[in-house]
């Protein structure tokens, strides 16, 4: 057992359940629910001890000298978020730029209670034509899971309940945001 998988699952107590499809080179991570920094410490654990590229979009200034070596070692991409950029379609396009990458995002789009998810992710996997995959965060039980990929059809208000039928019961890092 490697020092990280060791400290993932002996000293935190986590577990991981499911690993991702290694042929599919291209995919939307949803990652929910999202309610702490904690996480991403979580997720990047996880990542390293599945020996699994995950990536991230952001904005391009975090990707200047003197640290944006580190956003893009830990898998980073830089974005231009203009106001006239559609960001959907910009994200899209890094995907399908690279050969490798798996964008992991919150479908929340925050870290704080909401009522509905946004709709980016769908569209920028729709626009990419490429899988979601779902990831879990479930604090009580201590598990990270990961869902099969699923294929949009292109009518959210029919993929969407599907999605969310992977989170149900599950309680983040802040419960009430849940």
């Amino acid at each position: 057992m490697g020092l990280t998988k060791f400290f993932y699952t002996n000293i935190l107590g986590w577990k991981i359940e499911g690993d991702f499809d290694r042929s599919i080179k291209k995919s939307v991570l949803i990652c929910a629910p999202h309610t702490s920094y904690v996480d991403f410490i979580v997720s990047v654990l996880a990542r390293r001890i599945l020996k699994i590229e995950i990536n991230f979009v952001g904005k391009k200034e975090l990707f200047s000298w003197p640290i944006g070596w580190y956003f893009r070692w830990m898998g980073g991409a830089p974005l231009n978020r203009s106001k006239s950029e559609n960001k959907v379609e910009a994200i899209a396009t890094v995907i399908k730029s690279k050969q490798e990458f798996r964008l992991a995002i919150a479908p929340e789009g925050t870290r704080k209670k909401v009522e509905s998810w946004k709709s980016g992710y769908y569209y920028i996997a729709l626009s990419a034509g490429v899988p979601i995959i779902a990831i879990v965060f479930d604090y009580p039980t201590k598990i990270l899971r990961i869902s099969e990929a699923f294929y949009p059809t292109g009518d959210i208000t029919i993929d969407e309940p599907k999605l969310k039928l992977f989170y149900k019961n599950i309680v983040g890092k802040i419960p009430e945001w849940s």
